[in-house]
């Protein structure tokens, strides 16, 4: 691979092989990545190691940066804040594994979790028959546990907007959870 010319963006040369621009980009952007991490992640355990995952996609992913699209810090804090939400819904996945683990092992109430299991599908199941917008903005709120602003920027939607979708998708998973415990029979509820 031909290396990148001294003048060329950090990225660019980091896609060419250049090891003192990886050294360069570390320093430049280190503190965006960590500010990022450290706002998803309070667990400096968890927080360490989503830095390194960052910065590893970054370098597996620097040939795809275009200059002419937007900027390095754009480029990275985009790269980063996908990352982070893979990185947070596979915590929240193998957290959900152990509790219910534990839960199985502490107390035989398999009923119990029936029940919380059937509620989770009827949830589900109110969720998918929101708009998808709707449903969108509701998954990075309370899945993944974006702020308002945090899922304006994902989304690149005006913070009115998101707000709005957010207390419509509500109002709508309510009215069809209160209509119907089977949800099965429940009619579309217009929005």
């Amino acid at each position: 691979m031909e290396k990148a010319p001294e003048n060329a963006s950090l990225l660019v040369r980091v896609a060419s092989g250049d090891a003192d621009a990886v050294r360069a980009c570390i320093d430049r952007y280190g503190p965006l990545v960590w500010s990022l991490t450290r706002r998803m992640f309070r667990d400096e355990r968890h927080a360490e190691d989503c830095v390194q995952e960052i910065f590893i996609e970054l370098w597996r992913s620097a040939e795809r940066y275009d200059p002419t699209r937007g900027s390095e810090a754009t480029f990275i804090t985009t790269i980063a804040r996908r990352r982070l939400i893979d990185l947070k819904r596979k915590l929240a996945r193998s957290r959900s594994v152990e509790m219910v683990d534990e839960e199985f092992a502490a107390n035989d109430e398999s009923l119990r979790h029936v029940d919380i299991r059937d509620e989770a599908e009827l949830a589900q199941q109110a969720l998918d028959r929101l708009r998808p917008e709707q449903k969108s903005v509701l998954v990075l709120s309370v899945h993944d546990g974006l702020s308002h602003q945090q899922i304006a920027d994902h989304l690149s939607l005006p913070l009115g907007t998101v707000k709005s979708h957010i207390r419509r998708g509500l109002e709508r998973v309510t009215e069809m959870l209160r209509a119907s415990p089977g949800l099965g029979q429940v009619e579309e509820v217009a929005s």
